[in-house]
């Protein structure tokens, strides 16, 4: 893989996170790849996420604690971005 599309690609994660939820650190990079990593498989594969969450119930668990913190921190990143807005 050559590195400026790496890079791009690098920056394109961190965009996400940031709009997702207001956070571009390194770990929420690294959380939000394997989030839509994960609901992308889930979409197109969904027996395999299927057969996954049966012989992995201890990740299953995991990847469900992770969706419920990406979603709280969606909203509250939407509700404070709305603040704002009423606030201008």
């Amino acid at each position: 893989m050559h590195a400026h599309f790496q890079s791009e690609f690098d920056a394109l994660m961190k965009k996400a996170a940031e709009l997702l939820t207001g956070d571009s650190s390194e770990e929420m990079v690294n959380k939000i790849k394997i989030w839509s990593m994960y609901q992308h498989i889930h979409k197109i594969m969904p027996a395999l996420t299927s057969h996954w969450n049966q012989t992995h119930p201890d990740s299953k668990s995991e990847m469900r604690k992770l969706f419920e913190e990406i979603r709280d921190l969606n909203q509250q990143f939407k509700a404070q971005s709305e603040t704002d807005k009423q606030q201008e």
